[in-house]
Formats: structure tokens, sequence, C-alpha cells
């Protein structure tokens, strides 16, 4: 995920929190209206259970207004972080804008001899490959040819394991479809 892609997310979330925090000042607003001494009744106990429901509603409102000051200073950190991480993707993508043919071709690939994009290792050929001698997409491991092959000398798709040809084998030299295990002691799943 692109930290561009990020930053749409953060800036989303301080938006959300920002009405989040509108529809609790609207509710702490309302109750502040109940926190006025109202007229208790004439005996003891009515006199000590508003004076109690009173000290309640002052506490509250007390904490609400330390609740608030959190959650605004909350919402404008999330702000400066959006902020800071569209900043930091636009820098680090301002050099690359000037690269051009196999210049932004050996910058998408990292190690010696990879052609293509995204690739890791040594003489991998296609995309996203990691390790050695891959060919195709998303291969990982050594001499794996196709899509998605983990392991080494796989032939296919979505191998697991050494020397398997086929798609969605693991094991040991397996050749089909949807097998597991070593050679021809292998069986579907």
């Amino acid at each position: 995920m692109s930290l561009a892609i990020a930053a749409e997310f953060v800036t989303d979330a301080a938006s959300d929190l920002a009405n989040v925090g509108s529809a609790i000042n609207v509710a702490n607003s309302a109750a502040a209206a109940t926190t006025s001494d109202v007229a208790a009744g004439a005996d003891e106990v009515s006199e000590a259970v508003a004076s109690l429901f009173s000290g309640h509603a002052e506490a509250y409102q007390a904490v609400s207004a330390q609740v608030a000051t959190f959650h605004q200073q909350f919402v404008q950190l999330l702000n400066t972080s959006a902020r800071a991480y569209a900043g930091a993707e636009a820098a680090n993508a301002a050099p690359l804008q000037n690269l051009s043919g196999v210049a932004a071709s050996a910058a998408a690939n990292i190690g010696y001899g990879n052609t293509g994009s995204g690739n890791i290792g040594i003489w991998n050929y296609g995309t996203d490959n990691i390790g050695f001698w891959n060919y195709g997409i998303g291969d990982f491991g050594i001499a794996n040819n196709g899509y998605h092959n983990f392991g080494g000398w796989n032939t296919g798709f979505v191998n697991l394991g050494l020397g398997n040809y086929g798609s969605h084998n693991i094991g040991i030299g397996v050749t089909g479809y949807y097998r597991i295990g070593i050679g021809q002691l292998s069986f579907a799943y």
C-alpha cells in the first residue's frame, strides 16, 4: 500500500472522528441543561438524591470537557499525520520521476541481472519474483517457471515444493493438478 493511499485513509478517519466529536458535543450540550439545580422535594431524602445527582452531573461535565479537548487534539494529530504521509510520499516519488527506460526498470528491480519489474534477487525475468533464475510472475525461490510458485524448479502455477510440474501441487516431484506428496506417491486433494 502506498503512503498516498494510507494518507487518504487517515484523512477519512479524522473526518469521521470529527463528526463523532460533533455528535458528542451535541449530546453534552443537551446533558448540560440537566445539571442546573432543580428544586428537590421537601424531604431530606429528595434533597440528598438531588445533591448526589447534581454532583455526578458536574463531574460528567468536567470529564466530558477533558474528553472533548483530547478528541480535538487527536483529530488534529491525525490530520497532521496524513499531511506528513502525503508529503513523504511526494518527496520519495519525486526523484524517480526523472528516470526513464532502462534506468526506471533498474530502479524497480533489486539485485543483479533482473529483467522486468519488481524483481528481487539475481537473473529473475518477469514481475515480482524473489530469488534466483525465476521466470514468470510472483515466483519465490530458485529456477521456478510460471506463476506464484514457491520453492525450487517448479513449473506451472501455484506449486509449493521442489520440482513440481502442473498446478497447485505440494511436495517434491509431483506432476498433475491439485496433488500432494512425493513423485508417484502423491494423491489428489
